[in-house]
Formats: C-alpha cells, structure tokens, sequence
C-alpha cells in the first residue's frame, strides 16, 4: 500500500539529525500561508513527542486569528 506524507512529515525525513531546519516557504505548496501554517502546527505536536525541537518560530496576526510564517526545528531522532 502506497502511504502520502505530509508536508510536515517530509520535512522531518528531509532533515538531517541535530541540524537546524528551516521549513521553506519559496517554490512548494508551502508558499500558501495556511499551508505553511498547518504545516508549522502539526511540526509543533511533533516536538511534543520529542521528534524535534523548535528553535525558532513567528507568527503573524489573520484576523482574529495567527499564522505560523517562519519556523526552524532540529530533528531529534
């Protein structure tokens, strides 16, 4: 059976342990600000089963809401 990653779980395999990684916007789907932002979020429920940690992260406001609009992580395990 053929199994999709998601944007989230792309990055986590792209990336190298113990490496800062930033999520790139510029040149994927990633470039669509909700995109980037669940992406960012489901990267954050990563880090709280210790996959990576969060180094650095923004948001901007939407409304009467926030997007995620930069996020680095270092990949854990």
């Amino acid at each position: 059976m053929f199994h999709t990653r998601t944007l989230a779980q792309r990055a986590y395999v792209d990336s190298e342990l113990g490496v800062p990684y930033d999520l790139m916007r510029a040149g994927s789907a990633l470039e669509n600000p909700y995109v980037y932002d669940a992406t960012a979020r489901e990267l954050r429920e990563m880090a709280e089963h210790g996959l990576i940690v969060i180094e650095d992260e923004h948001q901007v406001p939407d409304g009467a809401d926030t997007l995620f609009d930069r996020l680095r992580f270092i990949r854990m395990r």
